[in-house]
């Protein structure tokens, strides 16, 4: 005669709906998070998606990280109250809506090389992003090709 134990199928039954939130937990990402050279690969931006849905980048890393010895420091900023902020860490990349499959709109880049915020579209296209930075309308603009990057 076979012997039925409960205690293994209990155990399942109280172990699989963590395992379950575990997974269902994680944010998915888009495709658009994660590291990107700039067009010249002298900065590395790392792009993320915020709790308000929006899309943000950042600079983490730069080629020259250095000017007269000491960090980069946000100096062509027209508010002399940020001119002393570092440029790794700074927000160039703000408040990007996904607009469709590849298209992020509605955005802002902050130039440091000018000081200049500009309105900004993103598109996706697998290995690169065209960040397009413009005054008043896409048309006056100019497009950058961004690269993946680790």
């Amino acid at each position: 005669m076979m012997t039925f134990s409960k205690k293994p199928y209990i155990t399942l039954l109280l172990v699989l709906p963590l395992v379950l939130s575990t997974f269902a937990g994680r944010a998915q990402t888009d495709k658009v998070e994660g590291l990107w050279f700039n067009d010249i690969k002298t900065a590395k931006i790392l792009i993320s998606k915020d709790a308000n849905g929006k899309f943000y980048g950042k600079i983490v890393w730069l080629k020259e990280p250095l000017k007269d010895g000491k960090p980069k420091v946000d100096d062509k900023n027209p508010d002399e109250q940020l001119r002393t902020r570092p440029v790794i860490g700074l927000q160039i990349l703000s408040d990007f809506v996904k607009d469709g499959d590849n298209k992020y709109v509605d955005g802002t880049i902050y130039d440091p090389k000018n000081g200049k915020t500009y309105s900004c579209k993103m598109t996706y296209k697998g290995k690169t992003l065209d960040i397009r930075g413009y005054i008043g309308i896409s048309l006056l603009g100019r497009t950058t090709v961004w690269e993946r990057t680790n």
